[in-house]
């Protein structure tokens, strides 16, 4: 085993353990589908879930739980197939987890194992239909009753509207279920660099996370403020300051691009700015949303998520 590998597994995340001992419970081998619908399961059995989701194309879906699987089968502690994921490591992870946690998954596989694909679906859709507004195969497992609680759990918005959004502190999944439950149409990404640290948040992830729960996506760097101006930002006093001279500057430049904007919320109905910063206060989004709506000729609803 190389030196990483051995690194890796002494500091794997206890996420990564819980997934590895569904398998283990499940029989080591489980399909795509099926994998994502027991994981979510056992989150409703658990205190606090392990993973969050959204409402996909099948169903409830996570991101972050894919993309550790991705990252496990590098480490050959699982393999991908076509339409399955499969546990080939030899070493068993569920003694390690919490009583809780093993309780849950013990349940789990009593209630779920010998269930078909077909049979997940209807049963998480069922139960919890607002994780079934985005499903593509609702109509073919569902009979008309159910298909309406699906209906009624899906978010309209009825009146046109500008809102922003941070996404700090929070999982890419409870982010895109907050644009979701506000009927968002547009996310508008208004960050210079379009980079995180934090999973999910780099524009190429959050375009393709942002399509799959059907929100258009669109990036304009050119409203953002460069990342060495906020490096001594220390009190609010200090993003007063900054705000001050982004409106006298950026924002008196770039009226065109902010009309652009309104007419995305003309057209879309429900646009959605988004940075980083969760204080609203600390965030430049304020004054580039408080401009567009001074501008728009139209009176444009701003609120805060």
């Amino acid at each position: 085993m190389y030196y990483k590998e051995k690194i890796y597994l002494c500091t794997m995340y206890y996420r990564r353990k819980i997934l590895l001992s569904l398998f283990e419970v499940m029989g080591d081998e489980l399909g795509k589908i099926d994998f994502q619908k027991l994981l979510f399961l056992l989150g409703m059995k658990q205190k606090k879930a392990s993973f969050d989701f959204v409402p996909y194309k099948f169903g409830c879906f996570s991101f972050q739980a894919n993309a550790d699987l991705r990252t496990m089968a590098k480490y050959e502690q699982i393999v991908e197939k076509e339409k399955k994921w499969q546990r080939i490591e030899e070493k068993k992870y569920f003694s390690e987890l919490k009583a809780d946690d093993q309780q849950a998954l013990s349940e789990l596989a009593s209630k779920f194992r010998n269930l078909r694909t077909s049979e997940l679906i209807k049963y998480t859709y069922q139960k919890y239909p607002y994780y079934a507004i985005n499903s593509v195969v609702a109509e073919k497992v569902l009979d008309v009753s159910a298909l309406q609680e699906i209906q009624n759990k899906r978010p309209t918005g009825q009146k046109k509207g500008l809102f922003t959004i941070g996404y700090e502190g929070i999982s890419l999944e409870q982010y895109l279920n907050k644009l979701i439950k506000k009927d968002i149409k547009v996310l508008v990404d208004v960050r210079k660099n379009s980079r995180s640290m934090k999973y999910g948040f780099n524009k190429n992830q959050l375009k393709n996370a942002c399509e799959g729960v059907g929100i258009t996506f669109f990036h304009y760097p050119e409203l953002g403020i460069e990342s060495n101006k906020r490096r001594a930002l220390k009190k609010q006093s200090d993003y007063d300051t900054l705000f001050s001279e982004y409106a006298m500057d950026n924002l008196k430049q770039t009226q065109g691009l902010q009309k652009e904007i309104i007419g995305l919320v003309v057209q879309f109905g429900r646009v959605a700015l988004t940075c980083f910063e969760a204080n609203i206060c600390q965030c430049h989004r304020k004054p580039l949303a408080e401009s567009i709506v001074k501008i728009s000729e139209f009176n444009l609803q701003l609120t805060h998520i």
